[in-house]
C-alpha cells in the first residue's frame, strides 16, 4: 500500500480540523460527530492545542487504483503552539495549506507558509470558506500568491495547486463553478501532488526521528516518529543518537500505527509511515533512531525559545486547600515534571526552593497548562507574566510581534492610540467595505494585558493576531495598565449595598455574596490609585424612611475572573490564585501594613 503524509497548517480558525474532520467523515476512517478535537478544552474553545496524527485510507475500493494509506497531522493554528507546527513540518512530504475565503492570510499563515517553504515543501492551497457572505476567494487566492512571493517561494512552488472548499459541509472543488458533493477533488490532488512516502528500501538499517511526544501512565514516554527507511520491529534494540552526544541503546517495548483516529497495536512499521514508538524512556524531539550503530544522523528538529516567564507557587491564601485535591510543592512538582514529558516548548526552572519558575511561548500557552491543572484538582498561584530579555552582543532584546487587527473603521483610531503608547509602530493600513486591517510591530512586553482592552475599544467587533517575529533591541519604558485595584480590607461575605457604592469607583471582579479575605483584589479603580476597601459593610438600620433610599439597588454586572483574563490585568505585585472552582485575584502581601513595609523596603 503506498503512504503519503501530509499535514493542514492554516492560522487559527480558518477550519483545519473542520476540514480533517470531514476527509474521516467521507473515508469512512470516523463516525459522524466524531472530531480530531478531542480535548475538552479544545472542544470548549473551539480550537487546535495539540497537534494530532490520524490516517485513510482512499480509495479503498473500486477504480482499479492501488488504495493509498494518507497520514494526516492536525496542527494548532495559535501562534503560541507554533512549535508543534515547526517540528511537524520535518515528518511529511506536503501542507494543505487552509486559508479562509473572507479573511485572507493571517499572521500564522505566514508563519506555517514560510517554514513550509524553507522546507522545501510544495504547498497545496485550499481557499476554505467560499460560502461565508463575504467571501472573496479570487482576492484571498491573489494575496496568497503574493504571499508566496514576498516569502521567497520558487518557481515550482509558486506554481501551486488551489482547491476551493466548505469544510463543515465536505466539499471541494478544482474550479468555483463546478458541482461537487463531497471532497473527491482534494483528495484526487492530494494523490497527484504529493510524493509517495512508502518509496524508501525496507530491508536496510532502520531510521527514523521524533516529531512529537505522548505520555502513557503504563508505558511511559512515547515518541511520535516518522520511518524514514528500513522496518523498525517490536523487540528490537534501537540506537538513539543526539548531535554531540554519545550513542545510547534502547529496546522497542510497543508500537503503534494510526488508523482513522484509532491507534492500532504494530509488530513492525515500514519506510513511510508515522508511529507511535514505545521504551525509549529519555527520548527527545529531533533525535535520531537506528537499528545500526553508526547511521548518520538525520538533521536535527530545533523548538522555538520561550518568550514569557512567571512563578507557580503553593497557594497560601486565606481559602487556600478548601478546593484542591493536591495542594503541596511537591504534588505541584511533580505535575510539572510530568508536564516537560510532553510539553516541549515547556521550560522549568525548580532551583528556587518552592517556588518553580515557568517559562512558555505565550499567555495562552501558559493559561491552557493552568486550566488542566485546575480540573485535574490542582491548587496554586501564580504572579504576573513577565517577558525574557536577552543579552546579544552585549546588547539587551526581546521579543518583538507582528499583530494584525481587523476592525470597523470607527474604532481604528482607539487601536491606534492605545498600541502606539505601548511601543507598537504600524507599518501597514488597508481599507475593505466597512472595516480595515491595521498591521503592527512591537514589543511582546507592550501586548501583554492589552487583549481585554482591545475586546472593550472596538466593541467586541474587532479580531486581533499576532505572532513572534525575534528578538530586537530592547524597546525602553512603555505605558501599560492605566487602573489601579480595589482590594478588601476584611473577610467576610461581600454585600449588595457594598458593592452598589463601589462599582462607581471602577469595575468589579466579584458579584454579591462572593466570600472575600483581607487582600483579595475585587475590583479596579478607574483613576489608577491602590484602593483598599470593605466589601462586606451593611446598610445602617434607621427609623428613618424615604422613598429614595429603599429603592432596589441596581448592581452592574461583574467581569468575571477567568484563567487568561487574570494573567492579563494583573499587577506585579499580585498573584492569581487558581482552585478547581474559583479564580481569585489577591496582593502578594495580604494587609496594607505588609505591603507599606515591602514598599519602603523596595
Amino acid at each position: 500500500m503506498e503512504i503519503r503524509n501530509i499535514a493542514i497548517i492554516a492560522h487559527v480558525d480558518h477550519g483545519k480540523t473542520t476540514l480533517t474532520d470531514a476527509i474521516l467523515r467521507q473515508t469512512g476512517a470516523a463516525e459522524a460527530g466524531v472530531s480530531m478535537d478531542s480535548n475538552k478544552l479544545e472542544q470548549e474553545r473551539g480550537i487546535t492545542i495539540y497537534a494530532k496524527n490520524a490516517s485513510v485510507v482512499y480509495p479503498s475500493t473500486g477504480s482499479g487504483r492501488v488504495s493509498t494509506k494518507i497520514n494526516i497531522v492536525d496542527t494548532p493554528g495559535h501562534a503560541d503552539f507554533g512549535s508543534e507546527v515547526e517540528r511537524v513540518l520535518r515528518s511529511i512530504d506536503s501542507v494543505l495549506l487552509v486559508v479562509d475565503a473572507q479573511e485572507g492570510p493571517m499572521p500564522q499563515t505566514r508563519f506555517v507558509l514560510k517554514k513550509s517553504l524553507e522546507l522545501g515543501l510544495k504547498p497545496i492551497v485550499v481557499i476554505n470558506k467560499i460560502d461565508k457572505p463575504a467571501a472573496d476567494p479570487a482576492r484571498a487566492e491573489t494575496q496568497v500568491f503574493e504571499l508566496f512571493l514576498e516569502l521567497g517561494a520558487n518557481d515550482e512552488q509558486a506554481d501551486f495547486p488551489i482547491v476551493y472548499a466548505i469544510g463543515k459541509l465536505g466539499i471541494a472543488k478544482l474550479k468555483l463553478t463546478d458541482e461537487s458533493s463531497d471532497l473527491k477533488p482534494l483528495l484526487d490532488t492530494i494523490l497527484e501532488k504529493v510524493p509517495v512516502a512508502s518509496n524508501r528500501p525496507a530491508d536496510v538499517a532502520a531510521l527514523a526521528q521524533p516529531f512529537n511526544l505522548a505520555y502513557d501512565n503504563f508505558l511511559g514516554r512515547m515518541a511520535v516518529v516518522r520511518v524514514y527507511e528500513g522496518t523498525l520491529k517490536t523487540g528490537s534494540t534501537v540506537y538513539v543518537q543526539h548531535p554531540g552526544r554519545e550513542a545510547r541503546t534502547a529496546k522497542i517495548t510497543k508500537m503503534f500505527t494510526f488508523e482513522g483516529l484509532k491507534r492500532v497495536e504494530a509488530t513492525e512499521v515500514t519506510p513511510g509511515d508515522i508511529a507511535l514508538v514505545a521504551g525509549i524512556s529519555d527520548i527527545e524531539i529531533g533525535e535520531t533512531i537506528s537499528s545500526a550503530p553508526n547511521a548518520e544522523l538525520l538533521p536535527a528538529i530545533a523548538v522555538d525559545e520561550p518568550t514569557i516567564t512567571l512563578n507557580f507557587l503553593v497557594n497560601n491564601s486565606p481559602f487556600g486547600g478548601r478546593e484542591g485535591k493536591y495542594v503541596t510543592s511537591r504534588q505541584l512538582r511533580d505535575r510539572l515534571e510530568k508536564e516537560l514529558e510532553i510539553n516541549v516548548g515547556l521550560r522549568v526552572d525548580f532551583t528556587s526552593g518552592d517556588t518553580y519558575k515557568v517559562s512558555g511561548r505565550g499567555e495562552l500557552h501558559i493559561a491552557i497548562l493552568l486550566e488542566n491543572m485546575r480540573r485535574e484538582g490542582y491548587e496554586m498561584q501564580v504572579s504576573q507574566p513577565q517577558v525574557i530579555f536577552r543579552e546579544e552582543n552585549g546588547v539587551k532584546t526581546e521579543p518583538f510581534e507582528e499583530v494584525i487587527v481587523d476592525t470597523p473603521n470607527e474604532y481604528q483610531g482607539a487601536v491606534i492610540e492605545k498600541l502606539g503608547q505601548r511601543g507598537f509602530v504600524m507599518s501597514n493600513l488597508v481599507p475593505h467595505e466597512g472595516t480595515v486591517r491595521l498591521t503592527f510591530e512591537g514589543p511582546t512586553r507592550g501586548l501583554l494585558g492589552y487583549r481585554n482592552q482591545f475586546v472593550i475599544d472596538t466593541k467586541g467587533e474587532g479580531i486581533m493576531s499576532s505572532r513572534v517575529i525575534g528578538f530586537r533591541h530592547f524597546e525602553g519604558t512603555i505605558q501599560k495598565r492605566v487602573t489601579g485595584s480595589m482590594s478588601s480590607m476584611t473577610t467576610g461575605k461581600a454585600l449588595g449595598y457594598s458593592l452598589w457604592n463601589l462599582q462607581e469607583r471602577g469595575t468589579l471582579y466579584i458579584p454579591a455574596g462572593t466570600e472575600v479575605y483581607e487582600g483579595m483584589v475585587i475590583g479596579n479603580t478607574s483613576k489608577g490609585d491602590e484602593m483598599a476597601v470593605n466589601p462586606t459593610k451593611n446598610k445602617n438600620l434607621t427609623n428613618v424612611r424615604s422613598s429614595s433610599s429603599d429603592d432596589a439597588l441596581l448592581l452592574t454586572p461583574p467581569v468575571v475572573l477567568t484563567i487568561e483574563r487574570g494573567l492579563e490585568i494583573m499587577n506585579e505585585d499580585e498573584y492569581l490564585e487558581i482552585t478547581p472552582l474559583s479564580v481569585r485575584l489577591r496582593k502578594m502581601y495580604l494587609t496594607e501594613t505588609e505591603r507599606a513595609k515591602a514598599k519602603r523596603q523596595s
